[in-house]
């Protein structure tokens, strides 16, 4: 995580404790010539645009006070969105019995890329039952050589 993520995170988490909300992930980024402050937020039963707003409002006076980015940005407050990424213990609890898709840093069985059933999670090792041609395989992922983690939308 970046210095200014980290920041960011710090500042946010009070906010984020007294909503009763949960922060997702903290992008900060360069588009163009443009910088963006993103904030991902949710909860048990998804968050609103009124939550959101409100988030803002206040990291925003948050950030003005602390001045933490040397550049100008766009701050930007969201819900994670279907395709939520997976970071925390937390999130993988959560997402076993649900679709995943998983980058590797390493190929693991000649793959870098698994896309699948999250069947379980231990804080060790990732089990995610892939569909290979017209029959399942059980494939297990050190969690330490996942690169980037999210929940994937399945379309039948």
């Amino acid at each position: 995580m970046s210095k200014v993520a980290q920041q960011v995170e710090q500042l946010v988490n009070p906010i984020l404790d007294e909503l009763q909300l949960e922060l997702v992930d903290i992008e900060y980024v360069k588009e163009g010539k443009d910088w963006f402050l993103r904030v991902f937020i949710d909860k048990e039963t998804g968050v609103d645009i009124e939550e959101c707003g409100m988030v803002s409002e206040r990291l925003s006076e948050k950030l003005d006070e602390t001045d933490p980015i040397p550049y100008n940005y766009f701050l930007e407050v969201s819900s994670p969105g279907a395709e939520r990424p997976l970071k925390k213990d937390k999130d993988f609890e959560r997402a076993i019995g649900k679709n995943v898709y998983i980058k590797t840093y390493e190929p693991i069985d000649g793959e870098k890329v698994f896309e699948g059933v999250l069947t379980h999670y231990d804080g060790n090792v990732i089990e995610v039952e892939v569909k290979i041609k017209t029959r399942k395989k059980t494939v297990q992922i050190p969690f330490n050589k996942v690169a980037s983690a999210r929940l994937a939308v399945v379309f039948s």
